[in-house]
């Protein structure tokens, strides 16, 4: 996959099994994750360099991006705005 413009792909990471104290959450309780790696970058816009690279691990909002499967696996496609901060 080649995003374009300012476009990412996210692989989203996955969803807390257990709690900090050790509680199981059911599948019906569990977030969904807002933490990912970068999996593709396009090339920026009209000048503007991206700031993100392949495999940064990152922060995003809770609704951003359009969702995708692909191959059998789950993906984000945003924009470098939607992403909050490089972990």
């Amino acid at each position: 996959m080649k995003p374009i413009n300012d476009r990412v792909v996210v692989k989203p990471a996955k969803a807390e099994e257990k709690t900090s104290g050790g509680i199981i959450i059911p599948d019906t309780a569990k977030e969904k994750p807002q933490k990912g790696e970068i999996i593709a970058v396009g090339p920026g816009k009209e000048g503007n360099a991206m700031t993100v690279k392949v495999g940064d691990t990152v922060l995003y909002g809770k609704y951003s991006g359009q969702e995708l499967s692909y191959e059998g696996s789950d993906y984000l496609i945003m924009r470098e705005d939607d992403i909050l901060v490089i972990l």
